[in-house]
């Protein structure tokens, strides 16, 4: 039997103990590992390292005969290690103990150098890694269900072993979802160890067994058994969670239950645990218990969303995240009385997010936050809610998001209806992050050009990202304050020393009349914990009302996401930026998006384009965004041999993206039939907006048609099936409107596209809102307003914008009242 007193187990630890480049025996059964890590008389170490491993401790580290040795090489007198070593490689963990020997001293999590980036691989309790080529010609391949987490092994097989993988000390730290009653690769336990003592013996097994199983879970007390009773309840599991700082709600932990309990008892057996293993084999294993909650740094899985989508799939999200954006929307729209029926969530209330948004207002709300005017508020429905009038509100709120630039694809109204954690989320960051955003663009903050550098132009400054921005502007006041630049708004903000810099030379000084000095109190950074740091700094950074998005865990843990709202919240309250003057800088080509450029713009990036396009003409000079929407419209890309992709080397990597927009021109004309006579690659690649635009439109227009042709069996769409299908839905509800083609005047009016939208869903349209008659171009904004916000209200994906309509814009015309065909094709 195995002794817990003297258990030793490993794990994978949320950071890796890397090697240096040679290894000295002290023993055949004990390592010492300490620099200088040479020896005359060893060859060098044969393990490939990472560039992103961790520098060892100066101490010396003896390993107990308990600890793996190093194989290849291995010391004559002992057989060969069956488990090769990685580049990165299984740590350490406490508790790693035994009366006999002394206490490791190793130094475990967190391990990191503030000169080194993290280690980029997020490892997994789960398993190791069996993918190719650990393979044997004498064994089958592997049927062990793996994580998307794991741990890779180096290009050496992995020995394997019909030892059980039993409930003792010793084991590899493990997941419910590696086991299969009929798997035959399992780890050997003894193998795992150098010969000792108190080393168990080899259970003598040709293959693992349920039975065998079974006789040894009573070996060691399961971990959440609390009470050891040989069993776990959903108390036990519930103070699981709480200890673990992820306080989850009881119908959660009783879904855990119920799905792993058999017999009704209200808790779980190691025999129910393993009855459904033998059940459930193979990938079935892993749907099973993918469903059931995990933690990994901050992380919830959760089960899959839709039959169609994401059965058996798991989805995680963050509940730093979730907290971060409960304040955030509590704060904004605060006093906003149309929210008070769920506002203020309680942060500290894990589901409250999730319900507040289901009606569909909070989003609406927030996306008029981000970018006012969106959405006409006279088409959200705010009162006597029912099912039919949310998903009114949800329709509207995901095709407004979409038309501002948010990628949308595969959420679906009920999703946002049903809670769904990970879409709400991913889609309140885009909306969020739009807003803050917004205004990080040299067209609309001119004061950002102090940020040039040497030998730049304004162009220069135009191509760089919001993220690219925030950085440069956050170095360019760490500079000033005598700081070192950070690389990241992660690892390089963990201690939180750039932020009490940045808050200190942001903060208003008492110059301007209108903001009185606020002075930042730097003691706090001094301070010799990270966490009591970050806490500090953010005192501070609330006394300027910009605490919001991060708490001190989050700075000190470098979440990218947060600290990248945080800096942004922090840059449109307080730029501290002057616009230079008296400098040869050329304004005159810093020109603010036109609606054409930022309609195609939001367009390509609902589509889910990557890279995410931020400047129409910047963005496509290598025609890689152009490639993706040809795949949209079912032009076939040979990404494979003729598409080159970043990183492009330094010199010729403008050859190699007017190489890709030779490719993209050559496709538009052959492949997808556009006419492009005068445009070519040379003309992508240098940003011509006239020439770049008229290739877009064409692919819009297309992606446009084909919605249409695929709803209507295929036939061949074009302006004339538009319009008849207009005229002739319109004479059918027996409205008086009609259009002769998308220049009619009438349209300007925007009473052609309220009447379509009444004849497709009638008693939608509220005439009363409707101006008539003799009208100014005041009241046929106010129409056109509506009618965008009613045409996506029904479920037409809109991208034009209100001013199209008033102006007649036959592009734009055509593609309003093309979503709104397709959208009365499908009520057909």
């Amino acid at each position: 039997m195995f002794n817990k007193t003297t258990a030793a187990h490993i794990v994978f630890s949320p950071h890796v103990l890397p090697l240096s480049l040679h290894v000295f025996p002290l023993s055949p059964h004990v390592l010492s590992l300490s620099p200088p890590m040479s020896s005359p008389s060893l060859p060098p170490c044969p393990l490939p390292l990472s560039p992103h491993v961790l520098p060892l401790s100066p101490h010396v580290l003896p390993l107990s005969p308990h600890v793996l040795p190093l194989s290849p090489p291995c010391p004559p007198s002992l057989p060969p290690y069956p488990l090769p070593l990685s580049p990165y490689i299984l740590s350490l963990s406490p508790p790693i103990t035994s009366p006999s020997l002394p206490l490791y001293p190793l130094p475990l999590s967190p391990m990191s150098s503030p000169s080194l980036p993290p280690c980029p691989l997020p490892l997994s309790p789960h398993v190791l890694s069996l993918s190719p080529p650990m393979s044997s010609p004498s064994l089958p391949p592997c049927p062990l269900p793996l994580s998307p987490h794991v741990l890779p092994l180096s290009p050496y097989i992995l020995s394997l072993s019909p030892y059980v993988l039993s409930f003792s000390p010793y084991v590899l730290s493990f997941s419910p979802s590696m086991f299969s009653p009929s798997l035959p690769y399992v780890l050997s336990l003894p193998q795992m160890f150098s010969p000792s003592p108190i080393c168990p013996p080899p259970l003598p097994m040709s293959s693992p067994s349920t039975h065998l199983l079974s006789q040894h879970h009573s070996i060691l007390p399961l971990p959440v058994d609390t009470n050891s009773n040989g069993f776990i309840n959903d108390s036990e599991l519930t103070e699981l969670f709480k200890e673990a700082n992820l306080p989850m709600p009881g119908y959660k932990v009783r879904e855990i239950i119920q799905k792993l309990d058999r017999d009704k008892d209200n808790q779980i057996s190691f025999d129910e645990f393993l009855s459904i293993a033998k059940e459930l084999k193979g990938g079935d294993i892993a749907k099973s218990f993918r469903k059931a909650i995990n933690r990994k740094e901050g992380i919830l899985a959760i089960g899959g969303t839709s039959e169609l989508s994401s059965q058996g799939t798991q989805h995680s999200f963050s509940e730093e995240e979730r907290f971060a954006f409960v304040n955030w929307i509590n704060s904004a729209l605060e006093k906003d009385p149309d929210c008070k029926h769920v506002l203020p969530m309680n942060p500290n209330t894990p589901n409250s997010l999730f319900t507040a948004v289901g009606d569909g207002i909070v989003l609406c709300k927030m996306i008029n936050l981000s970018v006012p005017d969106t959405i006409d508020e006279r088409t959200i429905n705010k009162k006597k809610l029912t099912p039919f009038t949310i998903q009114e509100n949800l329709n509207l709120a995901l095709n407004s998001a979409s038309a501002i630039g948010c990628h949308v694809v595969n959420i679906g109204a009920q999703d946002l209806r049903e809670g769904k954690p990970h879409l709400v989320l991913g889609l309140l960051w885009q909306i969020i992050k739009i807003g803050l955003f917004a205004d990080i663009v040299l067209s609309k903050n001119e004061a950002l050009a102090a940020l040039l550098r040497e030998g730049e132009t304004l162009a220069d400054l135009m191509k760089l990202s919001p993220e690219e921005l925030l950085l440069r502007w956050a170095n360019f006041h760490l500079e000033n304050a005598g700081y070192s630049k950070i690389n990241n708004l992660s690892s390089d903000i963990k201690d939180s020393r750039a932020y009490f810099h940045l808050l200190n030379m942001i903060a208003p000084d008492g110059s301007k009349a209108d903001k009185p000095r606020i002075e930042i109190n730097m003691s706090g950074y001094n301070e010799k914990d990270d966490l009591r740091r970050a806490e500090c700094m953010l005192l501070q950074a609330d006394r300027l009302g910009c605490r919001q998005f991060v708490t001190a865990a989050d700075v000190v843990s470098g979440n990218s996401k947060l600290n990248l709202a945080f800096v942004a919240n922090l840059f449109n309250k307080y730029p501290c930026l002057t616009k230079p003057e008296g400098q040869d800088l050329d304004w005159g080509k810093v020109e603010g998006e036109t609606r054409e450029e930022r309609t195609f713009r939001n367009w390509m990036n609902s589509l889910g384009v990557n890279p995410h396009v931020n400047h129409i003409y910047g963005d496509l000079l290598d025609a890689l965004v152009i490639l993706q929407l040809y795949e949209r419209i079912k032009v076939t890309v040979d990404w494979e041999h003729k598409v080159n992709r970043p990183p492009y080397p330094k010199i010729g990597a403008n050859m190699k993206k007017l190489e890709n927009c030779n490719y993209a021109v050559a496709l538009g004309k052959t492949k997808a039939g556009f006419s492009l006579v005068g445009i070519g690659g040379k003309d992508l690649n240098d940003g011509n907006p006239t020439l770049t635009l008229a290739l877009v439109w064409q692919i819009m227009r297309r992606y446009t048609l084909n919605v249409l042709e695929d709803l209507g069996d295929g036939e061949a769409a074009n302006d004339d099936l538009i319009i008849s299908w207009v005229n002739r839905t319109l004479t059918e509800a027996g409205k008086s409107s009609k259009i002769s083609n998308f220049k009619d005047r009438s349209i300007s009016t925007s009473l052609p596209v309220l009447d379509l939208i009444d004849s497709i869903q009638p008693g939608s349209v509220r005439y009363d809102l409707v101006k008539t008659g003799t009208l100014s171009e005041d009241d046929k904004l106010d129409n056109a307003k509506y009618a965008v916000s009613m045409a996506r209200k029904i479920g037409a994906r809109v991208y034009a914008l209100p001013d199209d309509l008033l102006e007649v814009k036959p592009k734009m015309v055509m593609t309003v009242f093309a979503c709104l065909m397709g959208r009365g094709m499908k009520r057909e």
